[in-house]
């Protein structure tokens, strides 16, 4: 089976097992800036793992919303596009993908930098870093990029240098349930494919806005478990794009994404 074809398995469903060890890596305490952090400025990568990564993605600022951006990624042009998928040795590359509410969220902020400017950004499930790279390019005074897998963490770094910005903090676990951190700014973009993780993310999220009144912006192409869930009642509609071709191709007949602001009534649960 292709890359595309096991994408295709990915959207369908195989994503759930990226939930299953979303929800098994619980978070711990309170997370500060720097004891949090598995990478930042001045972290050298495996040597290895670096190589493995340019000779496997292609460096790519087109097909996407966000040409001002470059990134390593999967296209039909790299050799696991036609490779099975288990003969990657660093388990399922979904970093490797630039999803369409990621875009989204993106764009929104290259546009908007009032939005991040001079504000703490927690960039959650970051992927390949692209929400965060526009935070920080739109002038965020604190950028934390957040995934569970540390190869999403190393591909993060590469995608700095390839923008010439200095490596954001970057942290590898679950902080899902851990206490709510303090954060002006939480952006969260692709992470409603599976019923319970939404569930801990509505109410992860509901106790960041009580405690700390943080603003959350979602980034979701329409995608039915996100949809469906209880949360949609409580979004506010920021602004909708139009999906490029080739995204479109990629995604099987999603045409767009949309920016969404999680506002909770005070009639929700607070405990």
């Amino acid at each position: 089976m292709s890359f595309c074809g096991w994408k295709w398995l990915l959207l369908l469903g195989r994503q759930n097992i990226l939930a299953k060890v979303w929800r098994s890596r619980r978070g711990g305490p309170s997370l500060c800036w720097k004891r949090c952090c598995h990478w930042s400025a001045g972290k050298s990568l495996n040597p290895e793992v670096r190589a493995f990564l340019e000779e496997n993605t292609e460096v790519t600022n087109s097909g996407h919303l966000t040409p001002e951006i470059r990134l390593r990624l999967l296209t039909p042009r790299c050799r696991f596009w036609r490779e099975k998928p288990d003969l990657w040795p660093y388990g399922d590359p979904f970093w490797a993908i630039y999803w369409p509410g990621g875009q989204a969220l993106s764009r929104y902020i290259l546009d908007n930098p009032r939005v991040v400017k001079g504000r703490s950004v927690l960039d959650l499930g970051s992927g390949c870093g692209a929400t965060a790279i526009a935070a920080v390019m739109s002038g965020a005074s604190q950028v934390l990029a957040n995934d569970i897998d540390p190869i999403a963490g190393m591909a993060m770094i590469l995608n700095c240098e390839l923008n010439h910005l200095n490596p954001f903090p970057i942290t590898i676990k679950n902080i899902i349930n851990s206490e709510a951190g303090n954060w002006d700014l939480i952006v969260l973009g692709d992470m409603f494919y599976d019923e319970q993780l939404a569930d801990g993310l509505h109410h992860w999220l509901q106790k960041c806005i009580r405690i700390h009144q943080t603003e959350v912006l979602i980034g979701d192409p329409g995608r039915h478990q996100f949809l469906s869930h209880s949360i949609h009642s409580q979004l506010h509609k920021v602004i909708e794009y139009s999906l490029p071709e080739s995204t479109r191709q990629e995604n099987y007949g999603l045409t767009s994404s949309i920016v969404w602001s999680y506002q909770p009534s005070n009639s929700l649960d607070n405990s």
